[in-house]
């Protein structure tokens, strides 16, 4: 249940990640909506039909992209609050389960103090557990430096045996 916890709260980073690129897709489209409304508005005040007619297509085709990546904020955000709501709802089944609260109850503490006490260590690994994930976080980051880094070298090599190439070395 932690790891299946774990990747969803990674899930929940990842929809994020998403939701803010269409969110940026969605500016710019619109922006360029907005650009091409003003030159047909433009070519029309000086009578020039063939651009007119340009960018009345153009202002159909970015009017269509608005539409479509609009549903497609609409249906990400919606995800979001359902991910959101199942990693919340499996973190306090987790905490429970830890606690010994509910069905899976084994009954070997007593009172509140036994209940306070599991409820505190489940606290305990499950804060482990997301400092493990941000270690690994971490971890993915440098491998992704590393990688970004030889992929650089290896242009940059390439780019120097072209330029030897020819010159004739």
């Amino acid at each position: 249940m932690r790891d299946t916890l774990v990747q969803l709260r990674v899930g929940v980073e990842d929809l994020q990640i998403g939701l803010s690129r269409t969110r940026h897709r969605l500016a710019e489209e619109r922006r360029e909506l907005d650009t091409v409304r003003r030159r047909r508005m433009l070519a029309e005040g000086i009578g020039d039909a063939e651009t007119v007619a340009v960018a009345a297509r153009f202002e159909a085709q970015h009017a269509e992209r608005v539409e479509v990546l609009e549903r497609k904020l609409a249906v990400q955000e919606e995800e979001l609050v359902l991910v959101e709501r199942e990693v919340a709802e499996m973190t306090a089944e987790f905490k429970a389960a830890h606690a010994g609260v509910g069905p899976a109850r084994t009954g070997d503490g007593s009172g509140a103090a036994g209940d306070a006490a599991r409820a505190a260590a489940a606290e305990a690994e499950v804060e482990s557990t997301l400092g493990e994930r941000d270690d690994l976080d971490a971890e993915l980051d440098a491998l992704r430096r590393r990688g970004n880094r030889a992929a650089r070298d290896a242009r940059a090599d390439a780019m120097l045996e072209e330029l030897k190439r020819r010159m004739g070395q």
